[in-house]
């Protein structure tokens, strides 16, 4: 797997926060930012397919959540 590398600014307290997680996880400040950038990716594309997906929705009555678990349950 070919991999680059970014280098990003932190203030302290993002930086302690950071350090403090690797250490009591035991993993890398690389692999906690990676997992998340992994999740904040994830609810980014969720959130878009969520907003282009709500006006078909919507024009087939689903306007809540509980309208969606309704018809699936």
């Amino acid at each position: 797997m070919k991999t680059s590398a970014l280098t990003i600014r932190l203030d302290p307290d993002l930086e302690r926060q950071l350090a403090r997680i690797a250490r009591r996880t035991g993993r890398s400040r690389s692999e906690v930012v990676r997992e998340a950038l992994r999740r904040q990716l994830a609810l980014a594309q969720f959130e878009d397919l969520r907003r282009r997906i709500m006006p078909l929705a919507e024009a087939r009555g689903y306007l809540t959540d509980e309208d969606v678990f309704r018809d699936v349950s």
